[in-house]
């Protein structure tokens, strides 16, 4: 007999979403696995998989390379690597998926942290035959830098080394050594062929010394940690309405997405950053009001009070406020061409709010190869992950990146030509910082 408890657990695992990124060192064979995983869970339309054979066949491969399914772009076929990061949307029975399949080259990591930046997962492919590199290590440093709950360690073409359960082993040590140390909350290590298909879909017959899950099961089963309505409420304002009609003379309402938490009607508000409060008069939500709102609808608020509000302002409750600041300490990942440096004027977006701010030190870069900092380098490049300290023109309601990833994270943006300069985590990492303070730029000196 079925439980109701049963059935509406499969319901809900029915509706989850789980976002997942993969990444690893290039021919490591990220676009292979996510191609076997579609091509295996029955998820390629007929004419893809006709496109991906006659690719296959006009390259002289007899078997179709499934990793055409995700690299798109004419130079990554051409060239057998992937560049930008590739988005699909997937469905099994048991749970939907986005996938950001990332780059494997250095010059491209910068490009993993879009993929990861929103994944409650992330795939990390090892090629068996080489074991932890230092791309490897760079990924798992990412991944711990954007809090992503829940790693995995796919060691890869296990058919290159006889389906060896030392090989594994080997690997499997070294990687979750490094990233407990990084603080990764959760490691999955699972041996693969992506070529082959063992143990992406289906369990494999050269591995029975394996008694884990695929992939794919990993996939279906993991805990989806997604759930903001718990956290602390904010609400970021993007645009005010007043119609000013004869129907709604005095309407004045503050749309936006909520970003984290909940907020209900008669609730007691503060606006930030001016600190002015309020209490919430009503939600509308899709035309009709309601009494109680969460993370990630679309609403518009009305408050009681005639207040100042404008976009970029957030809207908190009273009794859980974030303090402002103007001293922004975080841990950014560099992803321009051009260095970050020291004394830099930029604009630092926040949810819905950008301001100059500059760059007023830069205390450390992170080795990679044994998670040391290097003292004061002066300026970060191109995939450089370091601590900075940036002094902004007006206050921000900054939470940490650990507390919240969404209201925690922030860009910086050069002013000059609106290009993506760098990304930052809010508060502490796994980085330590402790140098003394700069001395005030000239020019944009707040």
């Amino acid at each position: 007999m079925t439980s109701s408890t049963e059935h509406s657990a499969e319901q809900l695992s029915a509706t989850t979403l789980l976002r997942f990124a993969t990444a690893g060192s290039v021919d490591d064979g990220k676009s292979t696995l996510v191609g076997r995983l579609l091509h295996d869970s029955k998820s390629v339309l007929a004419d893809q998989l006709e496109a991906v054979e006659h690719a296959s066949r006009s390259r002289g491969q007899e078997a179709p390379d499934l990793a055409l399914l995700t690299d798109g772009l004419r130079a990554e076929r051409e060239q057998g690597i992937t560049i930008d990061v590739a988005y699909r949307y997937f469905a099994t029975p048991r749970r939907r998926f986005i996938l950001a399949d990332t780059p494997g080259h250095v010059q491209y990591t910068r490009n993993m942290v879009t993929g990861a930046s929103t994944a409650e997962l992330t795939v990390i492919l090892v090629d068996a035959r080489n074991g932890v590199v230092e791309q490897t290590r760079r990924h798992a440093a990412i991944a711990a830098l954007l809090r992503v709950p829940h790693v995995v360690l796919a060691v890869n073409k296990m058919d290159l080394v006889g389906y060896e359960e030392s090989v594994f082993a080997t690997i499997a040590e070294e990687f979750t050594a490094y990233a407990s140390e990084l603080g990764v909350p959760e490691i999955t290590a699972i041996p693969i062929s992506a070529l082959s298909g063992d143990n992406v879909v289906d369990a494999s017959a050269n591995m029975d010394w394996y008694g884990g899950p695929t992939v794919l099961e990993h996939l279906e089963t993991v805990p989806v940690s997604h759930d903001l309505t718990s956290c602390h409420a904010r609400f970021p304002v993007q645009y005010v309405i007043r119609p000013q009609t004869a129907e709604h003379p005095d309407y004045r309402g503050y749309a936006g997405q909520i970003a984290a938490g909940t907020f209900r009607v008669g609730e007691g508000v503060t606006v930030l950053p001016s600190g002015r409060t309020s209490r919430i008069a009503g939600i509308d939500l899709l035309g009709e009001p309601v009494d109680v709102a969460w993370t990630p609808q679309s609403v518009t608020l009305l408050l009681e009070d005639d207040i100042d509000v404008s976009r970029g302002d957030i809207v908190v409750p009273s009794d859980d406020a974030p303090a402002t600041t103007q001293d922004v300490e975080a841990t950014v990942c560099h992803v321009a061409d051009t260095p970050l440096t020291v004394g830099a004027r930029v604009l630092l977006k926040h949810t819905t709010r950008t301001v100059k701010a500059i760059v007023k030190e830069i205390p450390s870069r992170l080795t990679l190869d044994d998670l040391s900092q290097h003292p004061a380098p002066g300026q970060l490049v191109a995939n450089d992950i370091g601590r900075v300290r940036v002094r902004t023109a007006e206050p921000l309601a900054l939470d940490a990146y650990a507390d919240s990833r969404r209201t925690g994270s922030f860009l910086l943006i050069d002013p000059a030509d609106g290009t993506t300069l760098a990304a930052g985590m809010a508060g502490e990492s796994f980085a330590t910082s402790g140098a003394a303070p700069a001395q005030d730029d000239e020019g944009w000196d707040f």
